[in-house]
């Protein structure tokens, strides 16, 4: 089964709950992986003493245009849909903005004078290590100023795929938001668990993340994090059976973490609660 553990912003606590799932898993004879899909500031593998495998880097074709040969007709701006080339024929100027190139090639196709050609560019890394010699750990990294984490996160995911045959539950940590990473991330989820808190704020963000998921139709959970804090407007939000699992507000459990310590490793009461977490998980899909 594949779990995706998302929020609608950062700092909810998706993290903490993506890394002890997947160490309590990981203790009570399940045989989990993780992949931290939140490549532009991936920091779960940072809470375990792993070994590192290998580092692949994770390559985009850009657009390269020939100067001389191309009429400024116009034609390769038309056909691309992220608006990555700049044209002024006027001024007989045309760019390729890589930033905005999500390297889909339609460009190449759409010249009719052979002007462009493309080139391979680095947007960053994709991390394979093990934890405790056999429990698969991955990361996805993008490089400084890559617009775009997606590619990453597609090759991240197909490592995953690749390596299915010794994975049970594969618990991944989705980046934050509801925007292209986040769509790309849980698209490859069979459940999403989203980690809120219960504030304005918290309660803004989940109801975009619900709105986004329901329109997928991907089936989600809530994990309610830092309860007691704020008020209980979320508890009226979200439907009784969709809240999985409430976390308390507390200093204790803030201090494990910010110490880099994983909570269920530490005290074993929270590692059978998230073996709980993880059934009640099993029992909302059974019954989607």
């Amino acid at each position: 089964m594949k779990i995706a553990i998302a929020s609608g912003k950062g700092g909810t606590g998706k993290t903490f709950v993506a890394t002890n799932l997947f160490y309590s898993l990981s203790t009570f004879g399940n045989h989990p992986a993780l992949v931290d899909c939140d490549a532009e500031a991936p920091n779960a593998l940072a809470f375990f003493k792993t070994e590192l495998l290998n580092v692949s880097e994770v390559m985009q074709d850009v657009p390269v245009i020939n100067k001389d040969a191309c009429v400024l007709c116009g034609k390769c701006a038309e056909w691309c849909n992220y608006n990555a080339i700049f044209i002024l024929p006027p001024a007989k100027f045309i760019r390729v903005i890589e930033d905005l190139c999500h390297g889909c090639g339609a460009c190449t196709i759409a010249c009719e004078y052979n002007a462009i050609t493309e080139k391979k560019v680095i947007v960053g890394k994709v991390s394979k290590s093990l934890f405790n010699d056999k429990y698969l750990m991955l990361e996805a990294k993008t490089e400084i100023g890559v617009m775009s984490p997606v590619p990453v996160i597609k090759e991240a995911l197909k490592t995953v795929r690749d390596n299915s045959e010794i994975v049970q539950t594969l618990i991944i940590d989705a980046p934050p938001g509801t925007s292209c990473p986040f769509i790309q991330t849980v698209n490859e989820a069979d459940f999403v668990v989203l980690v809120t808190e219960p504030t304005p704020f918290g309660l803004s963000d989940l109801k975009q993340s619900v709105e986004t998921l329901n329109s997928m139709k991907k089936p989600y959970g809530v994990v309610i994090n830092r309860a007691g804090l704020g008020n209980n407007d979320i508890f009226n939000y979200v439907e009784k059976e969709k809240i999985l699992m409430e976390i308390p507000f507390s200093k204790d459990i803030a201090s494990i973490y910010s110490k880099g310590k994983i909570l269920s490793e530490e005290d074993s009461v929270y590692a059978e609660k998230f073996i709980e977490l993880y059934n009640k998980i099993i029992k909302v899909y059974e019954n989607v």
